[in-house]
């Protein structure tokens, strides 16, 4: 095979702390060990579909981006090239531009192109690493929630602000004799609650893979099918709590403030490894893979055995054993003690 020259990068779907991190280690190392040269693909896959928003990644340009939250290439949940919608006389149509993908990144001089994202962003890698593109993938998500790796960056980001939040909130709490909801992220995984609501010391935590079994369980259901929106279900418990207490609730979505901010030093550490692994793994040829840790080593997945596979809480875990232990409830017992 020809030497490796050239590289791409790109970051797609959600924005998470640690993404900058990734575009550094991975440029630096590309630069510094290989002497490959690093071009910059914005907003997802879009770059490689209008090729002039690329831009070299050099030395300077990742210089100084290591604490900043966000990504400098821009990203983007919608630029699936398979089924990429673009407006023609005033119409909305769907296309498949993945052949344009492919060809434009050979135009360029890209070797390889590593594609940073989550369980989407990864799919759509794999599927173009089938049609010629060789691409090494790696995985991001705050959920934490990819079985092929012990740990995502931007999920220890993203424990520290809802922890943060949640001892802000105890003492308004205190001063007024009120029950605090923290609504947090997580989709069908309850990573960030069980942790986040440990390290704050919650009384109670609600998690997706562990049913309660009060009177609200099914409105809560059918309002999670009808209004998945941000908020929906924080309040929908608020109020329920409301009523059945008698007592002054509030309810807060921390919302997309988890995603932003500068990363911690554990996700900054993460991150930087992901993206030197990941040029390793172009230096190995080891295309159609992905960067994951297990236990305190990096290593690689194959993408197709990573995907569709998410990573979700086991309600007889140990951490839930040691959160029901501390007298932490999960709706599907009587809490058992008052908490802080």
């Amino acid at each position: 095979m020809a030497d490796i020259k050239t590289i791409g990068i790109c970051t797609g779907g959600g924005d998470c702390p640690g993404l900058n991190a990734v575009i550094r280690g991975a440029t630096r190392s590309a630069i510094l060990q290989h002497g490959w040269r690093v071009i910059g693909i914005r907003d997802g896959f879009d770059g490689l579909i209008w090729p002039e928003r690329t831009f070299e990644l050099n030395l300077q340009a990742v210089s100084g981006i290591l604490p900043r939250g966000g990504t400098i290439l821009g990203t983007t949940n919608r630029g699936n090239p398979f089924e990429y919608k673009i407006s023609e006389f005033g119409q909305e149509i769907v296309r498949d531009v993945s052949d344009q993908v492919v060809t434009n990144a050979r135009r360029m001089g890209m070797d390889a192109v590593i594609v940073v994202g989550g369980d989407g962003t990864q799919g759509i890698g794999l599927k173009l690493w089938k049609k010629g593109l060789p691409v090494v993938g790696v995985p991001k998500t705050i959920d934490n929630d990819l079985e092929a790796t012990d740990f995502t960056f931007g999920f220890d980001t993203a424990i520290h602000t809802v922890t943060e939040a949640i001892d802000k909130l105890f003492s308004t709490a205190e001063s007024h004799h009120r029950i605090m909801v923290v609504e947090v992220m997580g989709r069908e995984a309850g990573w960030i609650a069980l942790h986040g609501g440990i390290a704050g010391g919650a009384h109670v935590i609600l998690v997706p893979e562990i049913p309660f079994t009060n009177d609200l369980k099914t409105r809560f259901e059918e309002e999670k099918r009808t209004y998945p929106r941000a908020g929906a279900v924080g309040n929908l418990i608020g109020d329920g709590l409301g009523i059945c207490t008698k007592k002054d609730v509030r309810v807060t979505v921390l919302g997309h403030v988890q995603r932003g901010g500068t990363p911690s030093p554990f996700d900054r550490v993460l991150s930087t490894r992901f993206g030197a692994g990941a040029v390793e793994l172009i230096a190995q040829r080891k295309f159609g893979y992905m960067v994951a840790l297990r236990g305190d080593s990096v290593t690689s997945v194959s993408i197709e055995e990573a995907c569709g596979k998410n990573k979700l809480v086991d309600p007889k875990s140990e951490l839930v054993r040691v959160a029901k232990a501390t007298g932490i409830c999960f709706g599907d017992e009587t809490m058992t003690s008052p908490g802080d």
